[in-house]
């Protein structure tokens, strides 16, 4: 998604980001919920990204029919969306559908596992949905079959992957019951990209120019997880050409010795 419909994704998700540290699973079962009554309705899609009606009155538009009907956090999201910019009457479905998702991977995020380690097995999870339903054209014909409802396909989904977490069998239902023109597998792959997308966070890719010894490695994550507030997991890398002797990239963030002083306080603790 580009252009101005980019933007307002990227907005809707600075606005989701306060929401999701207490975000639960029913604010995402919410949002695909709104999007099953979105993708019903074409006149309603035109209707809420109309370039030429105000946003106020798409706001107020959603308001009418969504509000009372879902949690506060879901009619903030949707107000959000409804009183930005779309290039297409598709894209604020897609976001939607993206929000939701989120919120989900968020939540796996805090799960009892954790951190990194709570991405991991949602990551796993999808990764298992996708390998049972390849090995097999049987269940890949069931799960696209006409005939079959909605609710029928999910259920079966679910049972494949009898042991998934809650975040794992929500997104795996959703891509089951309502891929919105893709193959399920397709849309669960599409989660499994804003899983890595989340993981990121956790991990600091650590590129120095002689490999660090294990005192020196001890050092670096316990300045990193001071300086980040987490426990971050450490890929090192060795590049003898680096300038200033160690980089950091820290999912968007990157901190370069030669001109970010933050690294000074690292690179003395790798010193001892």
């Amino acid at each position: 998604m580009a252009g101005v419909s980019g933007e307002s994704l990227a907005a809707a998700q600075e606005r989701l980001a306060t929401m999701l540290p207490s975000a639960t699973l029913q604010l995402a079962e919410e949002l695909f919920g709104v999007l099953a009554t979105l993708d019903s309705s074409a006149g309603l899609r035109r209707a809420l990204t109309d370039p030429s009606r105000p946003g106020k009155d798409k706001e107020a538009l959603a308001k009418q029919l969504f509000g009372g009907k879902v949690s506060a956090d879901a009619e903030t999201v949707i107000a959000g969306l409804s009183s930005s910019r779309w290039a297409r009457a598709r894209d604020i479905g897609d976001a939607l559908e993206t929000l939701a998702a989120t919120v989900a991977i968020a939540v796996a995020e805090r799960g009892r596992s954790g951190g990194l380690s709570g991405l991991e097995r949602l990551e796993n999870d999808l990764f298992a949905f996708n390998e049972v339903v390849n090995s097999s054209h049987e269940l890949q014909r069931s799960l696209v079959a006409p005939q079959a409802s909605a609710d029928a396909k999910a259920a079966l989904a679910l049972k494949l992957v009898p042991n998934a977490g809650e975040p794992a069998r929500v997104l795996i239902r959703q891509a089951a019951a309502d891929p919105r023109g893709l193959k399920p597998t397709a849309l669960v792959g599409r989660f499994v990209e804003l899983v890595a997308e989340r993981q990121e966070r956790w991990i600091a890719y650590v590129t120095v120019t002689a490999p660090l010894s294990p005192a020196q490695m001890e050092r670096l994550q316990s300045g990193l997880d001071r300086l980040y507030d987490r426990e971050l997991k450490i890929n090192e890398s060795v590049d003898p050409r680096l300038v200033g002797g160690v980089r950091v990239k820290v999912g968007d963030e990157v901190l370069d010795a030669s001109v970010i002083s933050r690294l000074g306080e690292l690179r003395r603790q790798l010193a001892g």
